[in-house]
């Protein structure tokens, strides 16, 4: 019997760890959210994007959007956090995890009410960073909120019209 041996290249690009000490993560603030850049890998197997938000009460987050390309992942810290997910809303709550897979329509905004401490995770990551910097220079009235349109396919972050989650909203206010 024989084996056969690999054909072409067989190197591996080695992987290297990420560690972001609290007193040097950068934060982004902006009207409703704090949020703590913690670690990014992109252009790498197995990048990612990681970040924690803290809303204030009944605060907005994101309003609906779909990655092409990445997972979402949220892991509710404290607090209460309202999602959609599709066409469906629903509340997380301290401890709960949540999964979005791309192409998928979501949002999210601290359940009324409530505040919410949120880790974020995106895979793969994209350079998500540069994304969350220049959404604060945009709430903050310091850039043009059509960057954020043209910037939609660099880092992955397509918006939606969502009656469901439109309709939540007003709800609550």
């Amino acid at each position: 019997m024989t084996k056969e041996k690999p054909t072409g290249p067989t190197t591996t690009t080695p992987l290297h760890a990420v560690l972001t000490r609290r007193a040097d993560a950068e934060t982004c603030a902006d009207p409703s959210s704090v949020m703590t850049l913690l670690g990014e890998s992109d252009g790498t197997p197995g990048g990612f994007t990681s970040y924690r938000s803290s809303f204030a009460e009944g605060a907005a987050g994101a309003p609906a959007h779909f990655h092409t390309k990445a997972s979402e992942l949220f892991f509710v810290l404290s607090g209460s956090l309202r999602v959609l997910v599709g066409e469906e809303i629903t509340t997380l709550g301290e401890g709960d995890f949540l999964a979005v897979p791309p192409r998928t329509p979501h949002a999210f905004a601290a359940a009324p009410g409530a505040e919410a401490d949120v880790l974020f995770v995106f895979t793969p990551g994209l350079g998500r960073f540069d994304y969350l910097r220049l959404l604060g220079r945009v709430m903050r009235g310091e850039a043009d909120p059509k960057e954020i349109a043209e910037s939609a396919d660099r880092f992955d972050n397509h918006y939606v019209d969502s009656p469901v989650w439109r309709a939540a909203l007003e709800g609550s206010a």
